[in-house]
């Protein structure tokens, strides 16, 4: 299949147009950035955002089972997929089953990647950034601590950049790879901090669908962040939880139990 090429305001929504245009999820996309734009990762529209994109090679549309309504969130030593992220968009890559030297020669080469990498796009952003990378090969993850003076511009709104970060990292890391190395994307304890404030978010909310026997529907968020709500309400006995739309677009919806 030919490239097609997309442009925009942001990634994110140049993304979203690319999986609208194919009807797939991100994760199904083959895509090359042709131009970051000046500053348009974070909304400036100085100058568009460019990417060519088509599906993957070998991409079979399947019935995907929706598990973020599952509220169940496993806890990590780290901050999130950030999954990942995306969140975390979370992503993962492989990891060599042979000796130790060889293990850590393929660590030391995504480690490389993933650097030259982070280093070539905030120059493009023209972020000042230091990045520390550290690789767990037994449990298939790799965290990424960002730290410098802007670092609220890096995170972005209801860390929208930051997401993207670290969904393009993850890309990095898994190209060309056949298991997965899950990715995440971390700075001043956001992750962390943003947790807390869904799950006070959370129970806010719950406590106005007992008031008002209403249902309340949230904003737009990744599965991750939606894991978080889930999770945050599955204890409460007056309350349930489930998700509807279309990604990036999937909202959590909070309903009185029947």
């Amino acid at each position: 299949m030919e490239y097609t090429e997309f442009s925009g305001k942001s990634l994110e929504s140049v993304l979203s147009d690319a999986c609208r245009h194919f009807s797939v999820e991100a994760s199904d996309l083959d895509y090359e950035i042709v131009d970051m734009g000046k500053s348009g990762i974070l909304g400036f529209n100085t100058k568009p955002t460019v990417i060519k994109a088509r599906i993957k090679e070998g991409y079979k549309k399947e019935a995907k089972e929706d598990t973020d309504t599952v509220p169940v969130i496993k806890e990590e030593k780290s901050k999130e997929n950030a999954a990942a992220p995306v969140a975390e968009k979370s992503s993962e890559v492989s990891v060599s089953s042979g000796d130790a030297a060889d293990s850590r020669i393929d660590e030391e080469e995504i480690k490389n990647r993933v650097q030259k990498f982070l280093g070539d796009l905030f120059k493009a952003m023209e972020l000042d950034v230091s990045s520390e990378i550290s690789l767990n090969a037994a449990e298939r993850s790799l965290s990424i601590e960002l730290s410098g003076p802007e670092m609220g511009i890096l995170i972005g709104k209801r860390g929208q950049t930051l997401d993207s970060v670290q969904y393009l990292a993850s890309l990095i890391v898994n190209k060309g790879t056949g298991e997965y190395i899950r990715v995440k994307v971390d700075t001043e304890d956001y992750r962390e901090r943003r947790r807390k404030t869904l799950e006070n978010l959370a129970k806010n909310l719950a406590f106005k669908v007992k008031r008002t026997k209403r249902p309340v529907s949230l904003e737009p968020m990744n599965p991750y962040e939606r894991r978080i709500i889930h999770s945050a309400l599955q204890g409460d006995r007056y309350v349930v939880t489930h998700s509807e739309g279309d990604e990036p677009f999937r909202r959590v919806v909070i309903t009185l139990k029947k």
